[in-house]
């Protein structure tokens, strides 16, 4: 247990929130199981971010899958970074797509997705999707596959 608790700053202290983009709140852990493949998942269904050119509110649930390597996420961290969009303005696929290469930045993992489930504004809904496989591995044609594969 000492272990962790040299890795991680945030658990079991007082929660400080950003009141902007903060990737560098995210924090990792060694992975216990490295030689095996298996999924991690995440959702956060009160994610907000602001629209960057009406300033309005954004609101959706965001969904992170991945397979780890050496790091995972830590998820209180997680969820500090995810809530240090609050204030941030970003259009839903730029949301998606920094998420992913924060995570990707932070723990590289085997494979990782983010979905964002955003809630329609003006009629329409935006479900933006990316995904990420390590190059040279099964994992870069799986994401290809499921990229391709998407509805």
């Amino acid at each position: 247990m000492t272990e962790l608790k040299d890795q991680l700053s945030l658990l079991g202290r007082k929660t400080e929130y950003k009141q902007d983009y903060a990737p560098e709140v995210l924090e990792a852990f060694d992975n216990k199981h490295p030689g095996n493949d298996y999924w991690v998942r995440f959702n956060c269904p009160e994610f907000t971010s602001l629209c960057p050119i009406t300033g309005q509110p954004d609101f959706a649930e965001i969904r992170i899958s991945y397979i780890p390597d050496i790091k995972m996420v830590e998820s209180k961290s997680l969820k500090l970074y995810l809530f240090s969009f609050r204030n941030h303005g970003a259009f839903h696929e730029d949301c998606v797509n920094i998420i992913m290469k924060d995570l990707i930045n932070l723990m590289k993992p085997k494979y990782i997705e983010v979905t964002g489930l955003f809630t329609p504004r003006g009629g329409i809904s935006i479900y933006p999707y990316a995904n990420y496989g390590r190059p040279g591995t099964k994992y870069e044609a799986m994401a290809e596959q499921r990229l391709m594969n998407r509805e």
